[in-house]
């Protein structure tokens, strides 16, 4: 075991709470992950259950793993050559890390939204058709009808059905960001992965995309990496607390936040923190 390059005087405990849920309900399986990037032990141990159609909110300070957690489950980490990740990681449970499981067959089932809104330079239109035609997909019927269905399930569909053939640039920052979420929905994945996905929108705009979560876990299954407490309390089923790499606490969210098991998590979300 590769020893954490960073200190600190604060003993982190490790909660055994999990969420007591069917196993038929269970979408996601995170068990005993580990991740390194060379000499730093980035996560430790970390085993979190993944609820169907709920929202499963990832908390914690800056660097404390969060963004490298989400992007384990999709396995974004693979193109780090510094990284190595050992545990396992079920999607339905099959493991997405056995060798038979070709990522971009996985990232069509585990989508992500990232951090700063990131359309193509094209049209509103081909920011969707584009990626459903990468994926194999070239009835223009078809097309057709995925990309207004998932225009419309982002509830874009009224600010830009009159100029679906403008430049994605001409959107507002919170308008490009529904966008990138409805060019992950135009491929129907079962899982949605959201990394900080409002950190830099406006508040109106931050609240266009909260709606929009509670509205989406109808279909899908949503994880979120988020630095806004109160956007976790607002919106999630159940919430992990990262700190240094480990799994403080998880549970359902309106336990976790009026009622905590750990004294960490209670100084981090009272703000009496560090």
């Amino acid at each position: 075991m590769v020893e954490n390059t960073i200190t600190t005087h604060v003993e982190v405990p490790v909660s055994q709470c999990v969420p007591s849920c069917g196993v038929s309900n269970l979408r996601m399986k995170i068990t005993d992950l580990n991740v390194h990037f060379g000499k730093n032990h980035v996560l430790k141990d970390v085993s979190i259950d993944i609820m169907c159609n709920s929202i499963t909110a990832i908390i914690g300070p800056s660097g404390c793993g969060k963004s490298t957690f989400i992007r384990c489950l999709n396995r974004m980490n693979d193109i780090i050559p510094c990284a190595r990740i050992s545990g396992t990681i079920s999607l339905d449970d099959k493991n997405i890390y056995d060798p038979c499981m070709e990522p971009y067959d996985l990232r069509k089932k585990i989508g992500m939204v990232f951090q700063k809104p990131n359309p193509f330079p094209k049209s509103i239109y081909e920011n969707l058709a584009f990626g459903l035609k990468i994926h194999g997909l070239h009835n223009k019927t078809e097309i057709e009808n995925r990309v207004v269905r998932a225009i419309k399930d982002a509830a874009l569909w009224e600010e830009v059905k009159d100029r679906l053939h403008d430049s994605a640039f001409s959107l507002s920052g919170g308008q490009q960001q529904r966008l990138c979420i409805a060019r992950c929905l135009a491929i129907e994945p079962e899982v949605i992965l959201f990394d900080e996905p409002c950190s830099a929108l406006d508040p109106i705009s931050t609240a266009h995309i909260e709606e929009l979560a509670i509205k989406l876990k109808e279909k899908y299954t949503i994880a979120i990496v988020t630095h806004n407490l109160q956007q976790a309390a607002r919106i999630s089923d159940y919430t992990g607390f990262l700190f240094l790499g480990k799994l403080v606490e998880f549970g359902e969210t309106k336990q976790l936040f009026t009622n905590p098991k750990e004294k960490l998590t209670e100084k981090y979300i009272t703000g009496r923190f560090g």
